[in-house]
């Protein structure tokens, strides 16, 4: 009753519009105390309910969400709202099936809802079911002719399936309804790029940079496209925006790009040393959600992650398998930890980096005598050092990435061509490439 009363000089509906407002900004602490407790105060409240699972979700803890959101829509079984977000809290989990069911019930519940419509397009892609995904965008497009969102995802619809111009048509009309948002601007420029007009992707991107100078994406993907003031690796900012957004369906999508590193990794660190050692120490260096950690704990006795993305870390700490997690640039963290690890691996990190005898130097450094590091890069053509690419990643060629390592003091071990994954039904080639710190003598360019 104390909670009641406290929450009525405030009423429930004021306390509500506060607790979303704390949300919205980042409070995310303060935000789910005070759902918390107007859900004490009122049960029957399907809002703070169904709020509480949408926090849930957005902190990595999706199985709570959803039972959060399923009671929200057993307290409210008329809301449309509550049925979409409990679809996208199932879709972003890979549960495509309920998610889409769960979208045509917020559907059946309001035929103009435009989110709902996008959202089960989003899924009918994922399920392959691309000319009903189609319809349901166009649907969502016209109860809302100013959704972004779906004129977004119409285009990269429309985009994978080769009809790159009707794409580009709706990127467009996306920048028209929202001339500053960001990912609009980024996948025109993917677009453009994609049908071969580099230059008019870069200046898509220049156009961008002008409107915000200090905008990390902008500047990042104006280097990639136009070759002009490229960076020798991707910039934090750029590093730490870029997987914070899509922190919580990465794994998903990875999954179904077919992507192959952590097991690439994880197969060449059974190669090169069959049985697990006593006592090893272990970095996973850009750990990311934590693809790789429960690939090589049988061979460590503590392994640690660091990465750049708080978003990625908090999903890697759901898998409880990381003795610790750092949130921290690689080079200057394998700098800062001189000779604590046995093994550094690094799946698909190095692509943010170009030259890369800074951070293989620093690797050497941090590693033990006898210890390895195992990676994978992309590989560029024949005769290029590195370069970066107009998708924002470098790829490496392999004479370099070897003199690179022999010139920061490691034995090359084995260098393999391989396929990383798939991307836009294209396969992406790799290397695997596995180091070893001599055990004495030698060092970064000794």
């Amino acid at each position: 009753m104390q909670q009641e009363h406290e929450l009525a000089e405030l009423s429930i509906d004021n306390a509500l519009e506060l607790a979303v407002a704390l949300h919205r900004t980042g409070h995310l602490d303060d935000a789910q105390s005070l759902y918390q407790r107007i859900h004490e105060a009122a049960p029957g409240n399907p809002d703070a309910v169904q709020f509480l699972g949408v926090l849930a979700h957005q902190r990595g803890d999706s199985d709570r969400a959803l039972q959060w959101l399923r009671e929200s829509t057993t307290l409210d079984p008329g809301r449309a709202d509550i049925q979409n977000n409990l679809g996208n809290v199932l879709k972003e989990v890979d549960r495509l099936d309920e998610a889409a069911e769960a979208y045509r019930r917020a559907i059946a519940l309001d035929a103009r809802h435009a989110d709902a419509h996008n959202n089960l397009a989003a899924v009918l892609r994922l399920q392959g079911r691309r000319s009903e995904a189609e319809e349901a965008y166009r649907t969502a497009i016209a109860c809302d002719p100013a959704h972004v969102d779906a004129h977004n995802n119409m285009g990269n619809l429309l985009s994978s399936l080769g009809r790159v111009k009707e794409a580009v048509a709706y990127y467009c009309t996306a920048i028209t309804l929202m001339p500053n948002h960001p990912e609009t601007r980024k996948l025109l420029g993917i677009a453009y790029y994609t049908i071969g007009q580099v230059d008019a992707a870069a200046e898509v991107f220049r156009k961008w940079l002008q409107d915000e100078p200090d905008n990390s994406v902008a500047r990042h993907m104006h280097a990639a496209c136009s070759g002009e003031q490229v960076p020798e690796r991707a910039s934090d900012e750029y590093v730490e925006y870029t997987f914070d957004a899509f922190a919580s369906s990465f794994d998903g999508k990875l999954e179904r790009l077919g992507y192959r590193a952590p097991h690439l990794v994880a197969q060449a660190l059974a190669t090169a040393c069959p049985e697990p050692r006593p006592g090893w120490s272990g970095l996973d260096a850009g750990c990311g959600t934590g693809l790789c950690g429960p690939l090589i704990t049988p061979w460590l006795a503590r392994l640690t992650g660091v990465d750049l993305s708080a978003g990625m870390l908090e999903r890697a700490r759901a898998l409880g398998v990381y003795d610790e997690l750092a949130k921290a640039e690689l080079t200057a963290y394998l700098a800062q930890h001189p000779g604590q690890y046995e093994l550094v691996v690094s799946a698909d990190t190095l692509v943010y980096f170009g030259a890369l005898e800074a951070v293989l130097g620093a690797a050497w450094r941090a590693l033990r005598p006898d210890g390895l590091m195992i990676f994978t890069v992309e590989q560029s053509a024949a005769g290029v050092s590195y370069r970066i690419n107009p998708h924002g990643r470098y790829s490496h060629g392999e004479n370099y990435v070897r003199q690179a390592a022999l010139g920061a003091g490691f034995e090359v071990a084995h260098i393999s061509a391989e396929t990383l994954r798939m991307e836009s039904g294209v396969p992406v080639a790799g290397l695997l490439v596995t180091l070893v710190r001599p055990d004495a003598g030698g060092g970064p360019y000794a």
